[in-house]
């Protein structure tokens, strides 16, 4: 069990890493157009609709290291190591792939991780179309 919270907790680290990134990015590429010159429809659907894009990507990719440390320690076969991956960090959790005995505690750990990870998206995403609703308002009394 030692040795599964251990890998837990580098899994973990390593996507909050990967969310910290992509999220830093976002945050700093669209900054100007979510302030000032996204508040008319199409310009803030295109900036919302790209960040949604970079958000999911970052997600795939923390799902892709999941189930590549599956594989390194064998616990699955590849194809099965990233349906897996994909099932459980959504939560949707089909149950028709189960890990081996000695890896199934990394599964629930895995699914706290995606949902923590996409309550995190949600809440940059929510706070960016709220700074959209602002420059909107705030164009509008101009």
């Amino acid at each position: 069990m030692v040795r599964e919270l251990f890998f837990a907790g580098l899994l973990l680290s390593l996507c909050v890493a990967i969310h910290v990134f992509t999220l830093a990015g976002l945050a700093s590429r669209f900054r100007t157009r979510l302030d000032a010159g996204s508040a008319r429809f199409w310009p803030a659907t295109w900036t919302l609709l790209q960040m949604a894009w970079w958000v999911v990507l970052a997600h795939l990719v923390e799902i892709v290291i999941w189930a590549l440390f599956y594989r390194w320690v064998e616990m699955l076969p590849a194809v099965d190591a990233f349906y897996f991956s994909a099932v459980t960090y959504t939560t949707v959790g089909y149950g028709d792939v189960v890990p081996e005995e000695g890896w199934r505690l990394l599964a629930g750990i895995e699914g706290l991780t995606g949902i923590l990870m996409c309550g995190w998206s949600t809440g940059f995403v929510f706070a960016a179309f709220s700074r959209i609703l602002k420059a909107a308002a705030e164009s509008k009394k101009s």
